[in-house]
């Protein structure tokens, strides 16, 4: 039943905010649809996939730690997206990821954040920002590699050499993401 209405909720959804906002909060009522929305999430050829990922998006902002349980399926599945409308939102949790476990130190998070999901992460973030995307996913792309390189040390090397070879001839948001991400790997070299 509850697969046949999160289905009909997806079918649904649009770019308004408030259509895609009214599904998120029938995920977070009903938490335990989390699995069906990630297995419609990375359906990569149905139109679906988009929307729930916009879902996912909102739902993550709100209730982060519904994600938890399903980690392993969120990265095992993250490297097959390839399509703008659902690679924004996946490079949005990502990065909510990152600034929950760099910054926030979420224990529950800290507790189950491995190092293949880090490895995951990070590939997926460096072709995200090596491959023409929108500029949307690469910053976001970058701000996780910000954070994912104060623990792995060679992150910030590459990521600081792509930023560095791209920030003249992309977007005024593309260039002032990447000035300021140069500018947080500069002070963590220094304090480092």
């Amino acid at each position: 039943m509850a697969s046949e209405l999160l289905a009909e909720i997806l079918e649904k959804v649009n770019a308004r905010k408030l259509v895609r906002l009214e599904a998120a909060i029938w995920v977070l009522n009903h938490p335990k649809s989390m699995p069906e929305l990630l297995y419609h999430c990375f359906k990569i050829n149905d139109e679906k996939s988009y929307k729930a990922s916009w879902v996912l998006e909102i739902v993550c902002l709100e209730k982060l730690e519904l994600l938890y349980p399903y980690l392993d399926v969120f990265f095992e599945n993250l490297h097959k997206v390839d399509k703008d409308q659902t690679l924004r939102p996946m490079a949005k949790i990502c990065e909510m990821l990152s600034v929950a476990y760099y910054i926030l130190e979420d224990p529950k998070l800290l507790a189950i954040l491995n190092a293949a999901h880090k490895e995951t992460m990070t590939s997926c973030c460096f072709d995200w920002i090596i491959t023409p995307q929108k500029v949307a996913c690469e910053v976001f792309a970058m701000s996780s590699l910000y954070f994912l390189g104060t623990e792995i040390q060679w992150i910030h090397t590459d990521l600081k050499t792509i930023i560095e070879s791209k920030i003249y001839e992309r977007s005024p948001a593309y260039k002032a993401r990447g000035r300021h991400v140069l500018k947080r790997i500069e002070k963590f070299r220094y304090n480092y």
